[in-house]
């Protein structure tokens, strides 16, 4: 069965994945509320898709106190939620020999904690009405520990390992989880980085993104989905092997 949604939360809208996602929805119909730190990038957005389907709500997703006041604020004012996508992401560049606390716990707070913290106040909800889907906005780098940055594929790897148990939890109440994990998208996080292949655009990936969260039957996938391959051989790897790799 496919998922119509009609009214949708996007968290992390400013940008990339989220902003195309949040074009995409208001395209199809949907009543779309954006929230992201960038209040100029979200009413650029407004007015370019139409202040008759997006809604903006400038937030830090650092403000966990003011996180549940918000979503039950966005919940009103769209006459209820059909689904949610959370994402906001950060990925500062880590140089060899470095090792910052505050540049890892940006991480794990913005591209895990913040995501929890949406996501928990959606699960009741949705688990309340028997509906509703959650897509959250993870990588493929949380399949294994790269050198290149920790914290990041940490925060990755718990997302991942959250949506999952979110949906065990919530299968039986009706409620769809889709775990989205790209490879490269053509984003500000991404450009001008070394090595980059099989790049795609935040619309493509917005697309399949969608496309997954439409089936109304779980999904943790990867974007586009050839990077599966990937997944699986950087799985098998024995550790003395990966160890020796310059990723």
């Amino acid at each position: 069965m496919s998922q119509s949604f009609k009214r949708a939360l996007v968290v992390g809208a400013s940008s990339g994945i989220g902003e195309s996602l949040a074009r995409k929805l208001a395209a199809e119909g949907a009543q779309v509320a954006v929230v992201a730190r960038r209040k100029d990038e979200l009413e650029q957005l407004a007015d370019s898709v139409g202040r008759d389907k997006i809604r903006v709500y400038p937030h830090d997703v650092l403000d966990y106190d003011k996180t549940p006041e918000l979503f039950e604020r966005i919940c009103a004012d769209l006459g209820g939620l059909d689904v949610i996508v959370y994402a906001a992401g950060v990925m500062p560049a880590i140089e060899e020999g470095e090792y910052s606390f505050v540049k890892d716990r940006s991480m794990i707070e913005v591209n895990l904690l913040g995501a929890m913290a949406w996501f928990n106040l959606a699960a009741a909800k949705f688990e309340a009405q028997k509906s509703g889907s959650i897509v959250g906005i993870s990588s493929i780098a949380g399949e294994r520990g790269r050198r290149g940055n920790a914290a990041y594929c940490t925060s990755k790897a718990a997302l991942t390992t959250y949506l999952e148990s979110l949906r065990n939890r919530l299968s039986r109440y009706g409620v769809n989880v889709v775990t989205i994990k790209p490879g490269f998208v053509d984003t500000a996080m991404t450009r001008g980085k070394p090595g980059l292949f099989w790049l795609v655009s935040p619309t493509q990936a917005a697309e399949t993104t969608l496309a997954l969260a439409r089936r109304d039957s779980g999904a943790s996938a990867f974007v586009p989905w050839r990077w599966s391959i990937v997944a699986f051989i950087v799985r098998m790897l024995p550790s003395f092997i990966f160890r020796r790799l310059n990723f």
